[in-house]
This record gives structure tokens, sequence and C-alpha cells, in this order.
């Protein structure tokens, strides 16, 4: 199945330099006394901020001679950036299972790269592997129990998808649809989901469809994304919220009303959609992107009219963190790649070349700028 992306953009591939073994490039996060030895005037802020590039920075640092029993030494292919990342940067991420970024340390996320020197037992020189917490590293030695080998065969060698669909972006739309959504074919439900072209709003709306919706809206904030969403994705309407009214326009792409929300974004989007939810109906809360700038609780108090017409129609509004749900990981990732390879899931990515552009591709991510999944390419030479 041919691959389909949105946009890449332009800039050089780190890669494997020649005569640099051992010499990689990091991103870190900024410190007064690193800010001031690099001449880096922008200061981190860890509250009530909107993230930008310069809040990172890039520098050459060694890496050890020899691995170390247990220890393989991967090569960085892909990079993965997503709205979480912004609880990390915060002092306290309000969460038990993240910890936050500490400045002048080599920031992580989600990665995948190819094992070029083992010593782990399992694990063998050419496996490609995936982590939740990869070093924003061109090269990096990491623990090998920390790691997962994954079968290019199961997303067609586009080693990418591992980060987004066939991922865990891809298990968070899978599970928390089947897990929270509640959904039951034949019985004409209608499904909403916010940051609709995103990572995850793109897979839950067509995973919706796929489980059994009768009707499928997403909301979304460009005309471009709309048509995305309706003319490659099957989904039934779009709400551009950034034009005319956002009330209006989902009454009419909604006339039963709403049966299960996927919220990705929070605020005044998911207040107006919480209004306009039928009873008995669920939310699946996947994130709240427009609050993570703000020092607030996760996931943040409802206005007390919104929580109002929530208690009064018996709508479900429970926390659902993906990590809790690891048995169902396997099979999910299965499905998921069966859906790819027969033409049901469709997959999009916006890509950025080069680790030096992580800032710009985190700052996109944040402010929309992706349609699908963002992805960073740090290298595609898996030659060895």
């Amino acid at each position: 199945m041919p691959r389909e992306q949105i946009s890449r953009w332009p800039g050089p591939h780190p890669g494997d330099r020649a005569g640099l073994k051992c010499r990689v490039h990091c991103l870190c996060l900024p410190s007064a006394e690193i800010k001031s030895m690099f001449h880096q005037p922008t200061t981190q802020e860890r509250k009530n901020g909107n993230p930008v590039a310069e809040n990172f920075r890039m520098e050459e640092v060694s890496l050890p001679d020899n691995i170390k029993e247990g220890q393989v030494q991967v090569r960085t292919l892909y990079l993965s950036v997503d709205p979480y990342m912004r609880c990390k940067m915060n002092e306290d991420t309000g969460t038990d299972y993240l910890a936050p970024w500490q400045l002048s340390q080599v920031v992580d996320g989600g990665g995948i790269g190819i094992i070029e020197e083992s010593k782990h037992t399992n694990l063998a020189r050419g496996d490609f592997v995936t982590s939740f917490y990869w070093p924003w590293q061109t090269k990096a030695i990491l623990d090998g129990n920390g790691l997962e080998k994954v079968d290019p065969q199961l997303v067609d060698g586009h080693l990418s998808y591992f980060l987004g669909a066939i991922g865990m972006p891809g298990l968070t739309s899978l599970i928390g649809v089947q897990e929270k959504g509640h959904i039951s074919a034949g019985s004409n439900q209608t499904m909403v989901v916010s940051g609709a072209a995103g990572a995850c709003g793109s897979l839950a709306g067509q995973i919706g469809h796929l489980l059994g919706c009768s009707r499928v809206v997403g909301i979304c904030g460009t005309h471009e994304k709309c048509l995305f969403l309706t003319s490659e994705l099957g989904f039934d309407a779009a709400v551009n919220y950034k034009k005319g009214n956002v009330a209006e326009q989902l009454r009419e792409s909604c006339p039963a009303g709403v049966d299960v929300y996927f919220d990705n974004v929070g605020g005044d989007i998911s207040d107006t959609v919480i209004s306009q939810m039928n009873r008995n109906s669920h939310i699946i809360l996947c994130g709240q992107i427009s609050q993570y700038n703000k020092d607030v609780p996760y996931p943040p108090p409802l206005p007390p009219a919104v929580e109002a017409i929530q208690k009064e129609r018996n709508i479900t509004r429970e926390r659902f963190t993906v990590l809790n749900y690891k048995d169902k990981f396997q099979p999910g990732l299965l499905q998921l790649s069966q859906w790819y390879k027969e033409g049901k899931l469709k997959i999009k990515e916006t890509v950025i070349n080069g680790l030096e552009n992580m800032g710009v591709a985190f700052q996109s991510m944040m402010t929309g700028g992706n349609i699908g999944k963002q992805i960073v390419c740090i290298s595609e030479d898996v030659s060895l």
C-alpha cells in the first residue's frame, strides 16, 4: 500500500556521519547556565507558557567507546512529538506515569531506530526497536530491556508508522473507543471527534465507523483539514471551529444529538459538544490540548453549567490512560495493522527533517500545524 504523507519539510538528515561514530547530536532543555554558554537568550517558561522552538537547543556530545552488557547502540530513524510532552515541560506533570523533563538534560519521547551494536541477549544488530523514552539524539546507547523489537512487515516497511497509527496514538484511539465509547453496531450512534485532523483524532473517527457508528463528525481549525476529514477519511461532516457558530454547525451536523465524544482538546469546544450530548452518552477523554499551556489539573474541571448538564444527562467523563491497558496492546496493534493493509484505515503524516527541527515540529504540532501524525525524520539510512 503506498505511503501517504501530507508534507515533508526540507532540511538536512543528520543520519550517520562519517568519521563521527561516537559523536551525536542531542536536544536539551536550556538552563540559565547553558543559555549563557551558548548565547541563547530565550528563557524556559515552565508554567502558563506557549512552547516555542527556542525552548530546545542542540549540541554535540560523546558516546562511550564501549557498551555494557545488556545495552545496545542505536541509530535514530524517526522521533515523535506529541501533545502530552507539553506536560513534561512543567515542573510537575500532574500524572503518576510521566516524569517532567529536567533542564539541561536530554529530552526524550517516542522514537524508533536500528541497532548498530548489541550486548543484549534478545536483541541483535539490525533489529528495529522502539521506546516511549527514546532520547532526542542521532545515536544513543540504551538499556535493551527498555526497548521493544518491532516487525517492519506490520507497517509494510513504513517504520514511522510505529510512532503513529501502528503505535501509541493508534492504540490510544482504538482502545479508547473500544473501552470508553460504548459503541454498539446498528444503534444509530453519532460520534464527534475534536482535534479530528491530528494523530489520534484522525484515527478515532475512522475507528468509530469501523466499530459501528452510523455518523462521525470531526471538529478542526482549517478548511483544508475539513476537506481531509470528509474527502479522504470518510467523516460524514466536519466543523471548522474558527469560522461561524460552532454550536449551530454542530446541530446541523448532528441532528440526532451526540452519543460518543472523543475529546482531544477540552475548553470551549468541548463545552459546546457536551451541551448537545444525549442522555447516557459517553465522553472519551483522550487529551485536553487547549489546556496544556495552563497550570490546571488534568482533566480540568468543567464549568458549573456544563458540569450540571453532564450530571443531569448521565454523561460519562472518565480519565482515560492507555497505559492501563497493556494487555490489549498486542491484539490492538495487529488489528490496526490489518485495517491498514486492507485499506480500511488511512494514515497521514506531516514530516519534518532533521534533529535541529525538533523544536519547530513540537511548536507546530501544539498550534495545529500538522495534519495526521507529526513526525521528525532523523535518518532514513537503515544500512549497516
